[in-house]
């Protein structure tokens, strides 16, 4: 009888991962379909491009005082988008700011989901104690409103853009604490999971090779969606003026700024508001396109 090869055990783990590589082919050709979800990553796309070669593209200095042209409005002369109260090119602000704002957003989400999703992975497998300490911890935090929670901590480290960050990450944490938890509850009991218990497998390798691979769908549209809510929480935060401080390029600085010219000079805060805007809301299309895209039950 000949040895059949199909009997060795890394065997599985390759079809395994050949499925896997199938299935997220699957749901990127799902979303190449969506348009809007493509035409929202694009625009991300070019912001984020923008945001990167600010230092060759910014045609002046986002920093560089210059009280004779203050208050120009947009399309003056060598200074597209207008001055701001100190005669600084707006544009130059804008393409630097987006810089701040979204790296803010994108860092404070990776902190965020890593230590969420590690919380949520040992309170869903282990349960018991561990569930009941996790539980009651994500519970505190979900017991204050997100603003305010911030604020307290920011008040506990100072103000800054690195506290302003760490302050979102934490106030972030429940969030995927609860949605990994939840998908964790639902695959401890699976078959396959039964099995590599049953043939020795450590929890470690459980988590790490099988639970943890099958969350990351939810994750990765969480995070999606979640990116546009930590720039809007950091920039909320710099116009209240504990986040970024004056004279940094940031969105929420220059919306506080404008704010005391918004009669005669409403632009500055406009354009910036603008900026957050439109990156948020692609955030959320391509978020959404990626929730279908992933979602089996949407598959046909």
């Amino acid at each position: 009888m000949p040895f059949d090869e199909r009997t060795d055990g890394a065997t599985p783990e390759v079809d395994d991962d050949i499925e896997t590589v199938s299935l997220w082919r699957d749901a990127f050709r799902r979303l190449r379909r969506d348009k809007l979800a493509m035409a929202s990553g694009i625009v991300l796309l070019l912001v984020i491009l923008i945001a990167i070669l600010a230092p060759v593209l910014a045609p002046h200095s986002p920093t560089a005082v210059s009280l004779g042209d203050r208050l120009k409005p947009p399309f003056s002369p060598g200074h597209f988008l207008g001055t701001d109260q100190l005669g600084r090119d707006l544009l130059s602000r804008l393409m630097y700011g987006g810089r701040i704002s979204v790296t803010t957003g994108v860092m404070a989400v990776l902190v965020a989901l890593i230590f969420g999703t590690i919380i949520g992975l040992l309170a869903g497998y282990y349960r018991g104690f561990v569930d009941t300490v996790s539980l009651f911890g994500i519970n505190v935090l979900n017991a204050f409103p997100y603003i305010l929670l911030a604020i307290a901590i920011i008040a506990a480290l100072g103000p800054g853009l690195t506290n302003a960050m760490i302050a979102i990450s934490i106030v972030g944490i429940p969030y995927y604490a609860r949605i990994v938890r939840g998908a964790v509850f639902s695959l401890r009991e699976r078959d396959f999971i039964q099995a590599e218990r049953a043939l020795g497998a450590s929890d470690f390798r459980i988590i790490t090779r099988h639970i943890l691979p099958n969350c990351v769908s939810p994750i990765i549209v969480a995070a999606t969606l979640d990116v546009g809510w930590m720039i809007v929480m950091a920039a909320g935060l710099s116009f209240l003026g504990l986040g970024a401080q004056p004279p940094a390029a940031e969105w929420g600085v220059i919306l506080s700024e404008g704010q005391e010219y918004i009669r005669n000079a409403p632009y500055i805060s406009l354009l910036a508001g603008l900026m957050i805007f439109i990156v948020v809301l692609c955030l959320n299309f391509l978020g959404d396109g990626m929730r279908d895209a992933l979602d089996p039950n949407l598959k046909n």
